[in-house]
């Protein structure tokens, strides 16, 4: 009889931890969940993303959606362009299928597809857009900046971009499966 009213002790113990770990672990998503603390955890700067996200969703693929009260744009080498909503896959180091993040080169705006840190130590961090790669400092993402209301016109602009390009793109795509195609 006492062997068995230790097990049923210790299987309440058993259950009463479990609990906890369990309420501690759905805590913690919303204590080191900030938008920024995730992207800490994934070996990327918090200042990819501006400051005041307050809804974002993150599954366990690594799939992630910011949504922010209004686009908006950022300084920093070059001046960023944050659609209402940000949507892309984290991957350690890295952000793929990235979708609401514009860098603005020259006089064009042009749609960020991938952001990585391919190396900490290196100060790096790349942004390839549709077409070509840039790097800047790491150190000029580490804090979120502020972000100020766009105008409608460079919201058209790089709608009108990101369009282009993508046809641009669909078309090589076509032309090196016509290519590929050709050979068979």
């Amino acid at each position: 009889m006492l062997s068995l009213r230790h097990f049923i002790e210790h299987l309440v113990i058993l259950v009463v931890c479990s609990s906890l770990l369990v309420a501690a672990d759905s805590n913690s998503v919303s204590e080191t969940g900030s938008v920024y603390q995730v992207l800490r955890n994934y070996g990327l700067p918090m200042g990819l993303l501006p400051k005041g996200v307050k809804n974002f969703s993150l599954d366990d693929s690594g799939k992630f959606q910011v949504h922010l009260d209004h686009a908006c744009n950022a300084k920093f080498e070059s001046e960023m362009l944050y659609d209402m909503n940000v949507m892309g896959t984290l991957q350690f180091g890295k952000i793929e299928g990235l979708s609401g993040i514009s860098a603005q080169d020259l006089f064009l705006w042009l749609p960020v597809v991938e952001i990585r840190v391919d190396i900490p130590s290196s100060g790096l961090i790349y942004f390839n857009v549709s077409l070509a790669s840039k790097q800047f400092p790491l150190s000029s993402f580490e804090t979120p900046r502020d972000c100020l209301a766009s105008s409608v016109e460079d919201l058209q602009e790089v709608t009108q971009i990101t369009k282009t390009l993508s046809k641009i793109q669909s078309g090589k795509l076509q032309h090196k499966f016509k290519e590929e195609n050709a050979v068979l």
